[in-house]
């Protein structure tokens, strides 16, 4: 009908409602063993401004990163509220529930096995039939 939008977002859109950091995060909470490079692939930025957001986070105390073996291994603080004034009465995990699905924020013990299967060639799988490789954003992520 004329006047109506349409509720699939148009091709070739070059903005998101998530930010760059919010996409990290989101990747972190799904695999807290992932691969800086392999954040930036699926969020389609560099490997440098993935790590910029890392320290970001980190300094504003949602994530705590530490080493495992040859890796790091990121720890998200799900209770620190979203930075927004417009959203600040909610804690990040109700952006991670939202939009992982509920109960789907890794928090395993440490020495478990990460959360993302990684093929051999080093690609983090996040399956999701709804989103194609060729979707733009957020590639396979959920």
């Amino acid at each position: 009908m004329a006047g109506e939008e349409s509720a699939r977002p148009s091709e070739g859109v070059a903005w998101t409602f998530l930010s760059n950091h919010g996409h990290v995060l989101l990747c972190i909470a799904q695999a807290p063993e992932i691969r800086l490079r392999d954040v930036a692939t699926q969020v389609g930025i560099t490997e440098r401004a993935v790590q910029r957001i890392v320290a970001d986070l980190e300094q504003e105390g949602y994530l705590t990163r530490a080493r495992s073996g040859r890796r790091n291994r990121y720890e998200l603080h799900p209770e620190r509220p979203l930075r927004h004034p417009v959203e600040a009465h909610r804690q990040i995990r109700a952006l991670i529930d939202l939009v992982l699905g509920p109960g789907q924020l890794r928090e395993e013990q440490p020495g478990s096995m990460p959360a993302a299967v990684f093929e051999a060639d080093g690609a983090a799988d996040f399956p999701n039939p709804g989103v194609s490789e060729d979707s733009p954003g957020m590639g396979r992520l959920p």
